[in-house]
């Protein structure tokens, strides 16, 4: 198949997938995601996705219906039945089916599961990126990987319209993450990103960049930045499960960063060694 949907444990072609006009994705947005990418139909970074995945139901307080194990087994099922073994790897889970009513159901009912694979390769972790800076807007569970992504379609769109890459967002002064990834900087040899409170998402590709940091010497600072902060930065990096460690060249219409090449490098060199290590079948 080029391209895979399942819903509930049926699956075909996603433009032949039909889910029910009553499921509360449709009305409210409720439910939460996750997503990554597999190579060689082998999905990177499985566990810690999953881990995520299942924290922000758990605070969501939506009752999903498979074991952790369980959920690990049907995705890696279904990407061998997508031809490409590269793909995009996105599932979530909605709060049931039901009557439109604010109200969400609490006698234990389960979550739907939805999955989408399409053939999908990571970025050029070798590109440089143009960015744009916009007032962070959104609701303060920031940290929680919710349907509810309006105020990051408009961002996403805004930097589109200014011929850029990615948006990211500050509240006042401080810096809290991008549109649809993680924000960090490299100062004076020091990798500095922001804590992970209420504001941003818990990135499973930050998480990897801290790792690669402590195996490479490079000191890590886990702690608020301000706009300041990231025009004065030797390298602006920005993260996700697509894009493990892509740096910055513009940021509001001004040149940034490639004052640390060396060391971006060595950060990028040994994440792409450990996708592509991660994701080559074992003899």
């Amino acid at each position: 198949m080029q391209n895979l949907g399942y819903y509930n444990g049926k699956f075909g072609l996603i433009e032949e997938m039909m889910v029910p006009m009553a499921d509360r994705a449709c009305y409210f947005g409720d439910g939460v995601y996750d997503a990554t990418y597999s190579r060689n139909h082998i999905i990177y970074t499985l566990d810690e996705h999953i881990d995520r995945f299942y924290n922000s139901a758990r605070l969501m307080e939506i009752v999903l219906p498979h074991t952790k194990e369980e959920m690990k087994a049907i995705l890696c099922d279904m990407v061998k039945k997508v031809d490409s073994g590269d793909q995009f790897v996105y599932w979530q889970a909605t709060r049931g089916t039901g009557i439109r009513n604010h109200l969400y159901p609490t006698d234990g009912s389960k979550a739907n599961i939805w999955i989408m694979l399409k053939p999908a390769a990571i970025q050029d972790t070798y590109k440089k990126l143009r960015l744009i800076t916009l007032e962070d807007t959104r609701f303060l569970h920031c940290n929680v990987k919710t349907l509810n992504l309006l105020p990051s379609v408009v961002a996403a769109q805004r930097a589109a319209e200014a011929h850029c890459d990615e948006t990211v967002f500050h509240r006042g002064e401080r810096v809290t993450e991008c549109a649809h990834s993680n924000c960090h900087i490299i100062k004076d040899g020091v990798f500095i990103t922001a804590p992970t409170d209420n504001l941003i998402l818990p990135g499973i590709a930050r998480a990897n960049l801290i790792k690669f940091c402590g195996r490479l010497g490079i000191p890590v600072k886990e702690q608020a930045f301000i706009l300041q902060d990231l025009r004065e930065a030797d390298e602006i990096i920005v993260s996700s499960a697509g894009s493990f460690c892509l740096a910055a060249e513009e940021l509001d219409g001004k040149p940034v960063g490639g004052r640390a090449p060396e060391l971006l490098k060595k950060l990028q060199d040994a994440l792409m060694e450990d996708f592509i290590t991660a994701t080559t079948p074992k003899e």
